[in-house]
């Protein structure tokens, strides 16, 4: 498998986005790594990248606003000559029921994450037919699958990334005579950097370990070994799939 690759990867700088670009790195690979907010946490990852033997740059976005997944997208083309893999994984979960989310939070979690994998995705077709093996590949979660009691549930950001699941499958089906894989790979419960933002409190762990058939959250990395062979050329027979990495939650 060629390393010399052109990729994309959103909410890159931390938690599995940050692990994938370790995995990924390699001589002659090129990354446009992509964050909302996080500057330093991009430049961290870019610094690994470059230590691997890639090249990374950093564009800071929020997939929110109308067209950033476009202006995403090209830039990547731009800047890294092409395309050969996007990866959509920026996201994130609210843990508030449907019937108090409001309209707001439902608008925005569907802006940035069904509507900036929308943009993202048909922004890069043309570019990914120019390549000798292109790769969609969205990150989604266990929220639209699981919905029982003894398990929090995420309605608004689920439902979000439900929409982005069915669109990653349409598109797999348009574009599977032209050997452009389109996957998802969705995450369970999976522990989080230091310090970072948890959308389920750590005093609750406990309690969500007990659901999980393994006993336990899985690693980021465990998450980013799916995600790089789904991205990569072995993996040219596996299109349209929603592939679970979730220690047997679903």
């Amino acid at each position: 498998m060629s390393s010399e690759r052109r990729i994309l990867i959103t909410g890159a700088a931390s938690g599995i986005g940050a692990a994938l670009c370790r995995r990924m790195a390699a001589p002659g690979a090129r990354f446009l790594v992509h964050t909302r907010r996080n500057a330093q946490g991009a430049k961290t990852t870019a610094a690994n990248i470059r230590a691997a033997g890639g090249t990374a740059d950093i564009v800071l976005a929020d997939l929110a606003e109308a067209g950033a997944g476009r202006r995403l997208v090209a830039s990547a083309a731009e800047r890294l000559g092409g395309l050969d893999v996007l990866i959509a994984n920026a996201g994130y979960a609210l843990r508030k029921p449907a019937i108090e989310a409001g309209d707001a939070a439902f608008e925005a979690a569907h802006g940035a994450i069904s509507r900036g994998f929308f943009e993202m995705a048909t922004e890069a077709i043309p570019h990914l037919r120019a390549s000798v093996a292109g790769r969609i590949i969205a990150v989604s979660a266990f929220g639209p699958h699981v919905w029982r009691t003894q398990v929090p549930a995420f309605a608004v950001t689920s439902a979000a990334k439900a929409s982005m699941e069915t669109m990653a499958k349409a598109l797999a089906l348009d574009l599977a005579l032209e050997g452009i894989t389109v996957n998802v790979v969705s995450p369970g419960f999976i522990e989080k950097d230091p310090g970072a933002h948890f959308a389920v409190p750590p005093e609750a762990a406990a309690a969500i370990d007990q659901q999980i058939p393994m006993g336990r959250k899985g690693s980021q990395d465990e998450v980013a070994a799916v995600i790089e062979f789904v991205a990569s050329e072995a993996a040219s027979y596996v299109t349209g799939q929603v592939i679970h990495v979730n220690g047997g939650l679903v």
